[in-house]
């Protein structure tokens, strides 16, 4: 009877005796057994749903022209961690309610409604710890009775009955909860010889490692993600993507790396790949070209490269190690768009990275994301325009461009749904910045003063307040946010197929809100196009290529350029048309940029020296946000030419549309309460649009790159001898068509 216990007991200490020198490499003949472990995570299920016969039946147009669709790919519910933090109990089903148009309740109890439906979405929910916090409020849950979720219990039961003051009242809990309490609960794994350890192991799923997680919990916050966007995508009408955010980050100063991975179709894995599986992105796109093999298509979309701490589009990889063409193929293959607007700012470009750009201070978010407090962004290396440089530099020494992507907007909403509207603004953490007093853009009376700063105290948190002219504010960072952004793309229809085709072609643009239209095409017989023609945009798909394209080198020829924007229903009129060129300098490797104006509105014609409208003289009356309503364009397009074209330039041309001056929601926030807006704060903005690039590639002249110090570096074994020869460490191609790149058309 002894033995039947012991031998049972010696052998399970054996095998994570074994487990152990896997896990740390020590012993490389136990990797043996890894044969007996599974993947969860790419075990793939088919959410598909039986279509009810309407939608089997109906015909949808498709438009070889294209059509413009306006979307959010960036949304949280109740499933996320901090949105349930935040008072959010919303569903997906509510989200996607809202997107059509219904009106849904903030947390505060105020309506939420857009003025006009999208017409396509996506619920990102955070993988990390997917449907958990609400499991643990959930005192009829299973994982609630465990001493650790006390503090969440019952946390948004009176949310809905509470008063609006009431329900601020509970900010500082609620912030100290974010900040200190999930992290601590989340970090709490077993012992080491504890039976679901060795279910981790060999099912290759850490989170089942951790005291704090249940996997029913999680995979039914995902399976009920994946219903909603079956039941609520209605093919020609309005287009869903099962969706999911990945929220990694540097494990030491936390730079923001959190993407958006969104799914081509209704198949997807069992659960989603999160940073508990790993922080590294590289093995998230490892994951996704697994899946794709299974025939799961998908792509990551990065998001706040403002608030990565200049982490997001480094020199070097995720370890360390020097970037080749196969990382650069392999991050462009599963990451072919970048999220340049949101709420938490914009990450087009940085005043300190482009001082002669007289609009690159646009809603700029400089702290890190979740800080507290708020701790400063370095911007290098974390806004899309010195990512473009920084890929043809990295392209330049022939390592290929890992930053040849497109751009979308979206809002990173947690609260189902963003505003895009600068006079009707609800920010984006629900109790936490639902008033302009939590934003910061009018003063708190002194018993809010008093409760806020003794409610701090009292949760150890900072005490962020702030003394101005008209009293004192809060001091979150919140008034840095803004009423952004959406994605846009042109596709020939409104479904999945079509959508998710022009997201891999980079055929989208981002708007700061408003719904401007873009087109955007370069070519060499683009000079023909006839601007008033009635058939303009088939002749130019015809003899030239759209956004997110290249342009190839041909015989010195130069390319023409041919812009055209359309205000939005509710935006204000247009201002100019610009287009934003970097390049590498062919000798020397330099990046440089320049900022052209290429049409002005009101029959304005562009100075040839300063490459600058002259002003339109748009005015704002700041006390009650009137704009001038007698000036600015409806339309405005023109063919361009770069004055300082050279074909052996790498250059990358995007485009920026500029919506008169209107007032920014802050001071909308301030004159609406009676109060003058704050003088530290922008009061106004120009809302606009960001096309996706077209590149140009230069011919390659076969001249090659030996970095300084080459000498130096002691490479003695063969594997290493073999590198230098393709690049990876010595020697590097200067030039091959862009490599790593990918984009989605031809030479022109």
């Amino acid at each position: 009877m002894k033995s039947c216990v012991l031998l049972p007991a010696s052998l399970y200490v054996v095998i994570f005796v074994f487990i152990s020198f896997d896990l740390n490499n020590t012993r490389p003949i136990v990797s043996l057994f890894k044969l007996l472990q599974t993947d969860t995570s790419l075990k793939v299920i088919d959410s598909s749903l039986e279509q009810n016969e309407e939608k089997l039946d109906r015909t949808i147009t498709s438009n070889p022209n294209k059509n413009v669709y306006f979307g959010d790919l960036h949304v949280h519910t109740k499933y996320s961690f901090d949105a349930y933090v935040f008072g959010v109990t919303g569903t997906p089903d509510d989200a996607y309610r809202y997107a059509k148009g219904a009106s849904v309740k903030h947390p505060l109890g105020f309506d939420l409604q857009l003025r006009e439906p999208l017409d396509f979405y996506a619920v990102t929910d955070h993988g990390f710890f997917m449907g958990m916090i609400e499991s643990y409020a959930d005192t009829t849950s299973q994982i609630s009775k465990k001493d650790f979720t006390k503090p969440f219990h019952n946390l948004n039961a009176d949310v809905a009955s509470n008063t609006a003051d009431e329900n601020l009242d509970t900010f500082p809990a609620r912030t100290a909860m974010f900040s200190d309490v999930v992290a601590s609960t989340i970090n709490m794994p077993y012992f080491d010889l504890h039976p679901k350890v060795m279910a981790a192991y060999f099912t290759t799923n850490v989170q089942l490692a951790l005291k704090s997680f249940d996997y029913k919990v999680h995979k039914s916050a995902w399976a009920d993600m994946a219903r909603a966007a079956e039941e609520h995508n209605d093919p020609g009408n309005f287009t869903t993507f099962l969706a999911y955010e990945y929220t990694t980050s540097t494990d030491t100063e936390g730079g923001n790396l959190h993407r958006n991975v969104i799914f081509e179709g209704s198949k997807r894995p069992l659960r989603p790949f999160t940073r508990i599986d790993s922080l590294n992105p590289e093995d998230l796109w490892t994951w996704m070209d697994e899946l794709r093999e299974r025939g799961v298509d998908s792509i990551a979309i990065p998001h706040n490269g403002n608030g990565s701490n200049g982490n997001m589009f480094e020199m070097e990889t995720f370890e360390g190690g020097p970037i080749n063409r196969n990382y650069s193929s392999k991050r462009m293959r599963n990451e072919p768009l970048v999220e340049v607007t949101q709420v938490k700012g914009t990450s087009e470009t940085h005043p300190l990275l482009s001082p002669d750009d007289e609009w690159a201070d646009f809603e700029i978010m400089d702290i890190r994301v979740g800080s507290r407090p708020p701790t400063y962004s370095m911007p290098q290396a974390g806004y899309v325009r010195d990512a473009y440089l920084r890929g043809l530099t990295l392209d330049w020494f022939g390592q290929g461009n890992p930053y040849k992507f497109g751009l979308i907007g979206s809002t990173d909403t947690h609260v189902l749904g963003g505003s895009f509207d600068e006079s009707n603004y609800w920010s984006k953490v629900g109790i936490l910045d639902g008033t302009p007093e939590s934003r910061g853009t009018i003063p708190l009376t002194q018993e809010r003063i008093d409760t806020v700063r003794q409610g701090l105290i009292d949760a150890n948190q900072p005490v962020l307040l702030i003394d101005r002219e008209q009293g004192t504010y809060m001091d979150v960072g919140f008034d840095q946010w803004g009423a952004s952004g959406l994605a846009a793309v042109w596709a020939e229809e409104n479904t999945r197929e079509s959508i998710f085709k022009a997201f891999r072609n980079m055929e989208t643009f981002a708007t700061s809100g408003s719904r401007i239209k873009l087109r955007f095409f370069a070519g060499y017989d683009i000079s023909s196009v006839e601007l008033d023609s009635s058939d303009l945009v088939s002749q130019a798909y015809e003899k030239g290529v759209p956004m997110g394209s290249d342009i190839n080198y041909d015989n010195d020829r130069e390319p023409h350029f041919l812009v055209w924007a359309v205000k939005g229903k509710h935006g204000a009129p247009l201002q100019r048309i610009q287009i934003i060129k970097g390049w590498i300098d062919t000798n020397s490797g330099r990046p440089e940029e320049m900022v052209y104006d290429v049409v002005c509105s009101d029959g304005l014609v562009v100075d040839p020296i300063t490459h600058r409208c002259p002003d339109n003289n748009a005015k704002v009356d700041i006390n009650t946000c009137k704009i001038s309503d007698d000036v600015g364009a409806v339309e405005l397009k023109a063919k361009w030419q770069d004055p300082e074209f050279r074909s052996t330039d790498n250059a990358f041309y995007y485009v920026r549309v500029l919506e008169n001056p209107t007032c920014r929601w802050s001071t909308w926030d301030a004159i609406k309460a009676g109060y003058k807006p704050r003088k530290d704060l922008h009061s106004t903005i120009q809302e606009r649009a960001w096309s996706s690039p077209i590149w140009y590639v230069p011919e390659d002249d076969g001249f090659d790159i030996i970095p300084l110090g080459l000498s130096l570096i002691h490479i003695s074994e063969p594997t290493r001898q073999a590198e230098i020869a393709y690049g990876v460490f010595g020697v590097k191609k200067k030039r091959g068509g862009g490599g790593g790149g990918g984009g989605g058309g031809g030479g022109g």
